[in-house]
């Protein structure tokens, strides 16, 4: 399986928010979920997709752990 990628996460997140317009801005990878306006449902949503498209199973404790979108990709891939 390829690496998971920023703009993987990025179209997750469009899904999971419907906001069509969202792009990887300059600071994206290392802004906080809350400073980018992402709530708990927005992530456990993301999760949920990640499960199902990648096989990785992010935990409630994984979640509260991972702060930012960079954090969250390399998650995702070292459980990929």
């Amino acid at each position: 399986m390829s690496s998971f990628t920023l703009d993987n996460l990025v179209t997750l997140l469009r899904q999971a928010t419907g906001e069509a317009d969202l792009e990887a801005a300059e600071h994206f990878a290392d802004t906080t979920f809350t400073d980018l306006g992402y709530d708990s449902l927005v992530l456990l949503e993301t999760a949920g997709q990640i499960s199902r498209n990648y096989g990785v199973v992010l935990s409630d404790d994984d979640l509260e752990q991972i702060e930012t979108p960079r954090e969250l990709v390399e998650r995702v891939n070292a459980g990929v």
